[in-house]
């Protein structure tokens, strides 16, 4: 009789920690949003920017044209839900690039404080690494700045 009783315990046991298992398997994953994707000629990169009324965080959204050689800044004011203006980077002219070069720019956000992130640009070609910041304008007159922290080789330009 004790027998029984174990065995029928063992059961039940199985039989529950089966359907918790499947139910945890089978629950649907929670979306997650990634701060950069790609399209043809663009890069599109998003990261928190420090500067906000009162110490805030603001979005920031960093846009690489490959066509025109141009990185664009620019930040959203939650209070609006309004663009506040386009900060631009020649690129072309930063990384001394070639016109019309066949360049391979690689770019991402990473955060280097809890409010603020940099962003990372790889020219793959050139084998220049630059990192940047982007900040409200201090001006009183709205928009963006970008600022370029650093400019270094990663390694040696490709010979042709």
């Amino acid at each position: 009789m004790k027998d029984t009783g174990r065995l029928f315990w063992l059961i039940v046991g199985i039989v529950l920690g089966g359907a918790a298992v499947s139910a945890w398997v089978s629950r649907p994953q929670a979306a997650r949003a990634e701060s950069s994707d790609r399209f043809e000629d663009y890069v599109l990169c998003t990261g928190p920017v420090a500067g906000g009324p009162r110490g805030t965080t603001l979005d920031g959204v960093w846009l690489l044209d490959y066509r025109a050689g141009k990185l664009l800044g620019t930040i959203l004011d939650k209070g609006q839900g309004k663009i506040t203006g386009w900060a631009e980077v020649d690129l072309v002219t930063e990384f001394g690039l070639p016109p019309r070069a066949n360049v391979h720019f690689l770019m991402t956000t990473g955060k280097i404080s809890g409010i603020q992130s940099a962003l990372y640009v790889a020219e793959t070609t050139s084998g220049k690494f630059g990192v940047y910041t982007m900040a409200p304008r201090g001006d009183g007159q709205g928009g963006v700045l970008i600022k370029r922290h650093d400019l270094v080789l990663f390694r040696q330009a490709a010979k042709n």
